[in-house]
């Protein structure tokens, strides 16, 4: 029998209209066109390779779905993340600006990696403020493209993931104060210390190196388009955060398939729900306090500005997750459910296949979400095992 334990809350968007085109002024942030680049860029990294999307035919038949298809990102280069794509692309794409400026002649990717723009970029540092995983993908692609690195983390960031920025050669500094306060501190001290700031979320002064952290994400995109071989989800399920994500997947997918693009459902934890709120609101909706989650990666209380202007009309359900939900999901997914392979998940990779199956358990949440025995599911295993040792204290 599948049943997981967990309670969901729901707000459909009013602004979202799904018989609506992709606006032409979204384009600007993130499209099909854009992402021609990047995707052709990142495929000659050392080591890359298209993770596999796994079709849970076993788990989709007992929660009465059609299809349930899983990206799995826990086998994303050696990070473990699809965050390795956009943290170190913004890295890559930041220093041939700063060695075009310098020199008049913008390098390819391929020099950088073959050392030989080292004297240009040697002396540049980059930096941004992390759950985690962004900012394992921004140490690593400073190690890799030969730059400095400094990043900051929060009170809650596990001594683990501290650690694994760390191996990569970067100066991590850990602040008292939250995510958010984390931000903060990583730009007064990048305009101090003439540092690049690499961010994954975008706010009032800073809006243009977030899409090039998002057009890397396309490449997972790009691999899914072609994994699932003709197949248009009828749903996508993903990770809210500060909204970068969702944002890419939803523009990239509104862009490529129009009115034909799947329902867009963002899920959250239920004590950082900035995105479900902001949409409540009508208007960016900041949630303060501790932010405290098992769901770390998520514990974000500030929208991302340019990832609203998509999900606030893109997004069409906006969820919120109780915790007890991730542990027994990563347990299910650990062990395969029935005939289903086993897989690797994080306490982040999980929010959105733990939303869709608990709202298959009820029917008036199946019935507001459309949710039925011809719906097909994409869900985004967003991480593996990125904590080793937190992963085996909850999976056992």
């Amino acid at each position: 029998m599948l049943k997981i334990e967990g309670t969901l809350t729901h707000f459909a968007n009013p602004a979202a209209d799904a018989n609506r085109s992709y606006p032409e002024a979204l384009k600007d942030v993130i499209c099909v066109a854009k992402a021609g680049e990047a995707i052709a860029d990142i495929k000659t990294w050392p080591g890359y390779a298209a993770t596999p999307l796994h079709q849970l035919k076993s788990m989709a038949r007992a929660a009465g779905l059609g299809a349930i298809y899983y990206k799995d990102e826990s086998q994303r280069f050696s990070l473990k993340s699809f965050k390795a794509l956009g943290g170190a692309y913004a890295v890559a794409r930041q220093l041939q600006r700063a060695v075009e400026a310098r020199t008049g002649r913008r390098p390819s990717i391929a020099e950088l990696l073959a050392g030989e723009c080292k004297a240009d970029v040697a002396g540049l540092v980059v930096s941004c403020a992390t759950d985690g995983n962004h900012g394992r993908s921004v140490a690593w692609g400073a190690q890799m493209f030969g730059c400095g690195c400094v990043i900051y983390v929060h009170r809650d960031v596990s001594e683990g993931r501290k650690q694994a920025m760390e191996a990569f050669g970067a100066e991590v500094i850990r602040i008292a104060g939250n995510y958010d306060a984390s931000v903060r501190q990583a730009d007064a001290d990048a305009k101090a210390h003439g540092r690049i700031i690499v961010s994954d979320t975008s706010y009032e002064g800073y809006m243009e190196i977030p899409k090039d952290v998002a057009l890397g994400y396309t490449v997972m995109l790009d691999e899914l388009v072609v994994q699932l071989d003709g197949v248009i989800p009828t749903h996508v399920f993903v990770q809210g955060g500060v909204g970068g994500l969702g944002s890419a997947v939803c523009g990239y997918f509104w862009d490529l398939w129009g009115t034909q693009r799947p329902r867009m459902v963002i899920v959250e934890p239920e004590q950082a729900n900035c995105l479900q709120l902001s949409a409540d609101a009508g208007k960016p909706v900041a949630v303060g306090g501790d932010l405290e989650t098992l769901m770390a990666g998520l514990a974000c209380g500030e929208v991302s500005l340019l990832a609203w202007k998509i999900l606030s009309v893109g997004a069409d359900d906006f969820m919120t997750l109780s915790e007890e939900a991730v542990p027994a999901t990563m347990r299910l997914l650990a062990r395969g459910f029935e005939q289903d392979p086993a897989i690797e998940a994080g306490e982040s990779a999980v929010p959105g296949l733990a939303a869709a199956v608990i709202a298959c358990q009820s029917p008036e949440m199946s019935e507001a979400l459309g949710l039925d025995a011809s719906s097909r599911v994409l869900v985004i295993g967003t991480e593996g095992a990125t904590d080793p040792q937190l992963y085996r204290k909850l999976v056992g």
